[in-house]
């Protein structure tokens, strides 16, 4: 490697950190824990009596699992204004990122919730407890610690997937080397950068996924 490209990876260092902790981070911080609540409640209308909440539950989800997240995105910020709905990139990016988590995180509850065996809340109602309660003291604390390795696996891409919201003009890692390497046209040197950036911050996020999951598991009899 010569001395030139040495100095534009040095170059490049804080730009890319600074499209790291203006974009790609919250992007994630902000998209993850909104698709989290709307996959729990599109996993307990999928589980309710009611058809019709099971129908408009099963077809969200199909429509995010069979359409691309790139494509997801393009409309919301493109495809909305001609409606009338107009959001910055950012927003738009967070609004796209959350109905996708959403989708594929409800099946992942929903799993989760069914797991759990269901003697236990029929036990749980029949000594008087509602199902909302039943649901948040009996169901739900058991189905999390089901949950976690493969949510974690949802955030975990959700991170690499926040690099579709430069298609968007979002600044953030993808976005930030894309400006540096139209000009030098050092691709390989700043999309590597690049990568290397988002590879550390998913193994951070494994290895908070692998102490979360021992700290879990602590409370499970064996």
């Amino acid at each position: 490697m010569d001395q030139s490209t040495l100095d534009l990876l040095k170059d490049s260092l804080v730009p890319f950190a600074s499209g790291l902790v203006r974009g790609t981070i919250p992007l994630t911080l902000a998209s993850f824990p909104i698709g989290l609540v709307l996959a729990l409640l599109l996993a307990l209308m999928r589980l309710s009596s009611v058809r019709v909440l099971q129908g408009i539950s099963r077809l969200y989800v199909s429509i995010i699992r069979g359409t691309p997240l790139l494509v997801q995105l393009l409309i919301i910020y493109y495809a909305l204004p001609e409606f009338g709905i107009t959001w910055d990139p950012f927003p738009s990016a967070v609004v796209a990122f959350s109905l996708n988590v959403g989708g594929y995180a409800s099946e992942v509850i929903r799993s989760a919730i069914l797991s759990v065996p269901k003697g236990q809340t029929e036990a749980a109602l029949t000594i008087g407890m509602s199902y909302p309660t039943t649901m948040r003291r009996i169901v739900l604390p058991q189905a999390a610690r089901v949950a976690v390795p493969p949510l974690s696996n949802t955030l975990i891409s959700l991170v690499k997937d926040t690099s579709l919201a430069s298609t968007i003009q979002v600044a953030d890692i993808m976005r930030k080397a894309a400006e540096i390497a139209g000009p030098t046209y050092q691709f390989f040197t700043l999309y590597a950068l690049a990568a290397a950036y988002y590879w550390v911050v998913c193994l951070v996020l494994s290895f908070g996924q692998s102490r979360v999951e021992t700290r879990l598991n602590r409370f499970v009899a064996r």
